[in-house]
């Protein structure tokens, strides 16, 4: 390589870098209501954000923050995939063991389809044409036709599966929180590989994924973002973040990785090349901020919060409760550069 061209590479990294560096907590979209809340996904196209959030999915405008409607009646309510190409909408109803299918212009409720105990992290995979729901209490994936509702197959996962993402070529890889592992998931055939060992990763949480150079990205509990080839699963790196990370995400179009985490912080990570990161910035945002969307148009991330009262007492059942959601405080935080 010449000294010119070397120089304009490393220029231009350094650039993009600090071009990351200056997002800032920009607005916040008041909600309201009372519950909390899991999952939340931005359709760019669209301009509508998915809000997960007590009993009912909230539904915004993506550029104003108003509220434009909402699909209620999704007891336990996590997740939300969208098949646009169906003109339909999947919510994973954790309390119900079911999905609610919804029509993504009018809202309205088309039907429902039943999946294993307590589904969780939702997905839609546009090469099977499936969405796949990950069932924490039954430790499988459902696997659902997003043309018809039907449930195609149910695939035992070994394990306890918390969230999952898409390589848009016929593989779902999921998340395997109590083994600390990774499993690919073939979308079309609807079978397991073997797992894929995170360590040094601890109880992985959230995952997002660079569909060019093939890397997962994996929020940990033992505060760090384990990133991983998709391809032969070794972990490439890993990356100091905040504690209580519950989501990641990855913007194509400038190459950053971000994750959320309920200390109040959004660390927000450069792809200097596919096996070389960095991080660029941590964000102060807000206690909870743990769940984000990202809006691939504006590139702003998304992040439900509230303001908190005390915690309940502890229970056998719940040794550690989460303190109580202060009613009408739930909004979105935009973080944008």
């Amino acid at each position: 390589m010449k000294l010119g061209f070397f120089l304009l590479v490393v220029g231009a990294t350094s650039l993009a870098a600090a071009a990351a560096g200056s997002y800032h907590v920009k607005t916040k979209f008041k909600v309201g209501g009372e519950g909390g809340w899991d999952y939340l996904i931005a359709d760019s196209a669209a301009r509508r954000l998915y809000v997960s959030h007590g009993s009912q999915v909230e539904v915004l405008d993506l550029d104003s923050g108003a509220v434009v409607g909402n699909i209620p009646d999704t007891p336990g309510v996590h997740g939300i995939a969208l098949a646009p190409e169906f003109n339909r909408g999947f919510v994973s109803d954790g309390r119900a063991n079911k999905v609610t299918i919804f029509d993504l212009k009018t809202l309205k409720t088309m039907g429902e389809a039943a999946t294993g105990k307590n589904p969780d992290a939702i997905i839609y995979d546009p090469a099977s044409k499936r969405v796949f729901t990950f069932n924490g209490g039954s430790a499988d994936a459902t696997a659902i036709d997003a043309a018809t509702g039907n449930v195609a197959d149910t695939i035992p996962l070994g394990g306890r599966p918390e969230f999952a993402t898409a390589n848009g070529e016929g593989h779902v890889y999921v998340n395997i929180e109590d083994k600390s592992t990774v499993v690919a998931i073939d979308s079309r055939k609807l079978t397991a590989a073997d797992p894929w060992s995170l360590a040094p990763c601890e109880e992985p949480s959230g995952m997002a994924i660079d569909r060019k150079n093939h890397r997962l990205f994996i929020g940990c509990h033992n505060k760090m973002m384990a990133v991983m080839n998709a391809e032969d699963g070794k972990v490439v790196a890993t990356l100091p973040i905040g504690e209580g990370v519950d989501a990641n995400g990855f913007d194509p179009a400038t190459g950053l990785a971000f994750s959320s985490q309920g200390d109040g912080t959004l660390t927000v990570v450069h792809e200097d090349s596919p096996d070389k990161f960095s991080v660029v910035q941590n964000v102060q945002t807000q206690r909870g901020a743990r769940t984000m969307a990202l809006d691939l148009k504006t590139h702003n991330v998304l992040l439900s919060i509230a303001e908190y009262g005390p915690a309940p007492a502890p229970t056998a059942d719940r040794p550690h409760p989460r303190p109580s959601v202060v009613p009408g405080t739930f909004a979105i935080l935009v973080v944008a550069q």
